[in-house]
């Protein structure tokens, strides 16, 4: 019997093992696609930064992403917020990339981890650690001995990290891709041989690792075997794998645009972003990442470029504030939904390509066994086209794909939008800010260099030499003697101070005033200050402070790049001649003193909070000790003539925001705040005034829908069982129009509604020549009071056909307002 019991014990034992064997899942490609447990899969990615948002954001961000119709969750990781100085790592809140993954798997999303550790991402010095460029003998990005090391280094402990946590789709884990290196084609060309021997490098050091998944490298046409070389871009149909048996892999769908300090933002019409897409797939992609997804908040002093703003919303699905971005969020989940319906033929069949026009054509995915898909395509830019396929009549706008999950029906075409639009306001919070406290920097008082925070050396010194970019801060602080016969003391002309910057920003200073600024931009960086100055008789102080607004994220050779005042400086006009003050002496003070002072405070509700910071002009804000970021108000530069979807987008193209601040609002995460007593300390650099700084919250308050009779309809379809995976049914329903406020609110007024052949577009809607005149009395019956509501766009819901045998739509506009309960449960006083 106790033989039995051991038997039993064994076999149980043996069991067991092999349960969690079976776990363990193996990925690997083909010519077709990534091969997960052996299965041809067609993958829809989206970024998310972990870095760009908080612990308390994660699951809600990743739960919408699954819900938008995504199967991964694609990030970077950031090497210079995880190991602030060598060898010292930090992976606590934001930073807590194991956290993040394990967020991603319990929501059954896979995810592709981006180690580079160059990162680009518009991310402070492209996410390299500043201590890095100090490495004695080091080259960034070459076939160098130290940087390698490094590198090495680094990509060890992550990668050890993660397998601790069986995080990788061999151990069980979400990761089933993973990236070194990040758009290294152009640099390579450029290096030479260097490059090829350290890319080649790098692909075998990835290698090595033993992570059981695939490596990937972007933008790389030379990316050695076995990795994975992949496109990013604006458009990829044309992208081609380096070698045959590699499948079509899209990493970086731009969704839509950074944003700079200065400059109008770009957006990208979720129609042509759903037609880029639609067109890789057509042409055999098997993987798309939207970057972004969701893009954030550039916290702290994080955001590169320079001059990349601190709100890092991208245009993305999901906004910088985790709120869903509509209509481009539901287009895309509609989207997704056929691409799924087409999925088993997608990785099946080779395309055939047959034309229909000028500049139509049908991709039609025949598999052996199953249903075939088609995407029937219209490149035309200006007008829209009737084609014949299959014995059938379809219509195509301009600029689009329909999708046709069985070669005969339509379930999706992507410039027909169906998905409300929403319309987001910063709206008053009702939280209070009470009295300032105020503190101004001693600017007139030039250290001697005897103190911790200065050094005094002769000459000028480059700028992250010396703070080591612990801050945007440095001063260069010197006097210049004024002989007082000196004829520009009488009556003569001014003198001119000529300062000369390798970036970013200067505000220049003589005997304690502020005499002028001057500022580069993210293209160039270099700038002059000039200008005619006013001098005593005597000794004058001169202080220029000089400000990094984030360090470049793009290139090679991070070693050589410099900052700060490198001059020359110089006086001209004066009666003993130009004055060269670069090789005086000068004195630099790390920082400045009013980073460390508090100075005000804000919290309520459940709608995301920002701080408005119209009234003032340049500097940086903190709320409860954590940095919130840079804010300037400066204004947006740029040609806002309206957008039209169709043709190629590239920025500039699509502008908003032109004639207004580029960033007001910054982004403040209701887990920073306590229930009472938030401090907020604001740093202005050239002056405004605090007492209009506003805590507001970022609320729906308009939404609106457009929908024809014949609008194509993925609720139509349904997938079957798994036994009949991938074969569909088809349930013709009438298109209706849907309309949903916000958690908490209520439609309140229907602002447009048209049923006939209504014109323009949300927020500029007026009737057509045919019009029913129950349009707004059928929607304010169904919908006013209510929080969503759908209406069926029929003839008969509007009593009659207001124009026979035209082609009718419904356009409706509506205001989403609060209920009297949730407006005063929300109110709250803020302590300074």
């Amino acid at each position: 019997m106790k033989s039995m019991l051991l038997l039993l014990l064994l076999i149980w034992v043996v069991l067991l093992f092999l349960n969690v064997e079976l776990m363990q899942c193996s990925v690997s490609y083909d010519r077709k696609s990534l091969l997960i447990d052996g299965q041809r899969r067609i993958i829809i990615s989206g970024s998310i930064h972990y870095p760009r948002s908080t612990p308390q954001m994660w699951e809600d961000l990743i739960m919408k992403a699954k819900e938008g119709g995504l199967d991964a969750i694609d990030t970077y990781v950031f090497w210079n917020v995880h190991e602030p100085s060598p060898g010292n790592y930090n992976f606590e809140g934001r930073y807590d990339l194991v956290r993040f993954l394990k967020i991603v798997h319990k929501a059954g999303l896979y995810a592709h981890l981006r180690l580079g550790p160059y990162v680009c991402a518009e991310w402070n010095f492209g996410g390299f650690p500043v201590w890095l460029k100090y490495v004695p003998g080091i080259s960034f990005r070459t076939d160098n001995e130290p940087f390698k090391r490094a590198m090495l280094g680094f990509t060890e402990k992550i990668v050890t990290l993660l397998k601790s946590h069986n995080l990788y789709q061999s151990q069980g884990g979400p990761i089933i891709l993973s990236q070194i290196e990040n758009e290294y084609g152009n640099l390579r060309t450029h290096l030479g041989q260097e490059g090829y021997n350290y890319m080649s490098w790098a692909a075998k050091m990835a290698v090595s690792m033993q992570t059981g998944v695939p490596w990937t490298m972007c933008k790389d046409v030379s990316t050695p075997d076995p990795l994975i070389n992949t496109c990013n871009g604006f458009y990829c149909h044309q992208f081609t794998p380096n070698r045959p048996y590699k499948p079509k892999l899209w990493t970086e769908a731009w969704s839509g645009w950074f944003s700079e300090f200065g400059k109008s933002s770009s957006q990208r019409p979720v129609q042509d972003l759903a037609f880029a897409v639609a067109r890789f797939i057509q042409t055999g992609g098997s993987l798309v990442n939207y970057y972004m997804y969701h893009g954030g908040t550039n916290f702290g002093r994080t955001a590169g470029g320079p001059f990349i703003t601190t709100s890092y919303d991208y245009d993305a699905p999901i906004d910088e504030y985790g709120l869903i971005r509509q209509a481009k969020y539901g287009h895309l989940k509609e989207f997704h939904k056929a691409i799924k319906l087409c999925e088993p033929a997608l990785v099946a069949a080779d395309p055939i390509v047959t034309e229909l026009g000028p500049k139509q054509q049908a991709h039609v995915f025949y598999p052996e066994k199953g249903s075939c898909a088609a995407f029937l395509s219209n490149y035309e830019t200006e007008s829209g086209v009737k084609v014949m396929f299959n014995n059938k009549h379809y219509n195509l706008p301009p600029w689009s794909i329909s999708i046709l999950p069985d070669c005969k029906n339509v379930a999706f075409n992507t410039a027909k939008v169906g998905e409300q639009t929403s319309h987001m306001e910063m709206m008053p919070s009702n939280a209070k800010i009470y009295s300032w406290e105020s503190y101004n920097e001693d600017v007139s008082a030039v250290d001697d260099g005897s103190t911790a925070s200065t050094i005094s050396a002769f000459g000028l010194l480059e700028q992250i030499n010396v703070t080591r970019d612990s801050t945007d801060y440095l001063w260069y602080k010197t006097s210049v003697d004024v002989n007082p016969s000196d004829s520009s003391l009488h009556g003569g002309e001014q003198p001119t101070l000529v300062v000369q910057s390798t970036g970013h920003a200067v505000h220049v200073f003589i005997n304690g005033q502020l005499i002028g600024s001057a500022f580069g931009d993210r293209k160039s960086r270099r700038f002059t200050f000039r200008k005619k100055v006013n001098l005593q008789p005597g000794t004058n102080k001169l202080a220029l402070l000089s400000i990094a607004v984030g360090l470049p994220n793009v290139g090679g050779h991070f070693e050589t790049w410099n900052t700060g005042i490198l001059g020359p400086v110089v006086l001209e006009g004066l009666d003993k001649g130009k004055l060269d003050l670069s090789w005086e002496r000068w004195t630099y003070q790390v920082g400045l003193k009013g980073e460390s002072m508090n100075l005000a405070s804000p919290n309520e509700g459940n709608e995301p909070l920002a701080v408005d910071m119209h009234s003032m002009g340049k500097g940086q804000v903190w709320i409860n000790g954590l940095s919130i970021g840079r804010y300037w108000t400066t204004i947006a530069q740029g040609e806002c003539n309206g957008c039209s979807y169709s043709g190629r987008f590239q920025p500039p193209k699509c502008q908003v925001g032109c004639g207004k601040p580029s960033q007001r609002w910054y982004h403040v995460p209701r887990s920073w705040l306590k229930p009472t007593n938030n401090l907020l300390v604001v740093f202005e650099e050239i002056g405004g005034d605090p007492t209009k700084i506003s805590v507001v919250k970022r609320s729906l308050s308009t939404v609106c829908s457009q929908i024809s009779e014949y609008h194509p309809n993925i609720k139509s379809w349904q997938i079957e069982t798994a036994e009949s995976y991938g074969s569909t049914q088809e349930y013709r329903t009438t298109p209706k129009l849907r309309l949903r406020c916000a958690p908490d609110q209520y439609i309140s007024s229907i602002s447009f509604a048209s049923f006939g052949t209504p014109l323009g577009t949300c927020g500029r809607f007026e009737q057509g020549t045919c019009h029913a005149p129950t349009s707004y009395s059928v929607l304010q019956k169904r919908c006013i009071g209510k929080r969503s509501c759908a209406v069926a766009i029929t003839n008969s819901k509007f009593g009659r056909d207001p124009c026979p045998n035209v082609l009718k739509r419904l356009s409706v506009q509506a205001v989403c307002s609060f209920s009297t309960s949730t407006m005063s449960a929300n109110q709250t006083i803020l302590h300074n």
